[in-house]
């Protein structure tokens, strides 16, 4: 998304932004970073296997592999009669290396989705206290100015959120 496309009331809100975005950026380059040298060969392989070019050069190979060993080439040798038995082992070899390729992959970003979870949380948890003070401190001037706030929603929303009896009640209800 392009900033300049974004209704900014000012200048401060799009830096504000800009801010945010470029601390998203910052933190996302120190992870890619920070990656070990065998974590970077496993993303290699794994974005590898997953794109059409290796789509294309296993229906090249396996198909050579399979027209040379029916004979269909004079001249050329068979070296893997039908039912093609070396040609299983080679497939069978393969699928181990790359399915292990791609749950470390998979298992480095399950990591990275975690660590994002818990910065979620904290900044929630961060927002939610911040919120809860400044509906307190309205509460307060609404008070000194005399003017009533009689709404119970908002007395609930003014109170402590206790986030240990959130997790036990929300525990408690998925049992249910």
């Amino acid at each position: 998304m392009d900033l300049s496309t974004l209704d900014c009331q000012s200048s401060d809100v799009c830096d504000a932004i800009r801010r945010n975005i470029d601390a998203v950026a910052k933190l996302d380059e120190d992870y890619i970073r920070s990656r070990t040298v065998p974590d970077r060969i496993a993303d290699v392989i794994a974005n590898f296997s997953g794109s059409l070019t290796f789509v294309v050069l296993h229906l090249a190979v396996y198909g050579g592999w399979i027209l040379i060993n029916l004979g269909l080439f004079p001249g050329v040798p068979v070296f893997d009669k039908f039912p093609f038995l070396l040609l299983s082992v080679v497939v069978s070899l393969e699928a181990i290396f790359l399915s292990t390729f791609v749950l470390i992959k998979q298992n480095r970003m399950s990591r990275r989705a975690e660590q994002r979870a818990h910065l979620d949380l904290q900044i929630n948890l961060l927002a939610e206290r911040e919120m809860t003070l400044v509906l307190q401190l309205l509460q307060q001037i609404s008070h000194r100015l005399g003017v009533p706030s009689a709404n119970e929603e908002l007395k609930e929303l003014a109170a402590e959120t206790s986030v240990e009896a959130l997790v036990s009640e929300i525990q408690q209800r998925l049992q249910e």
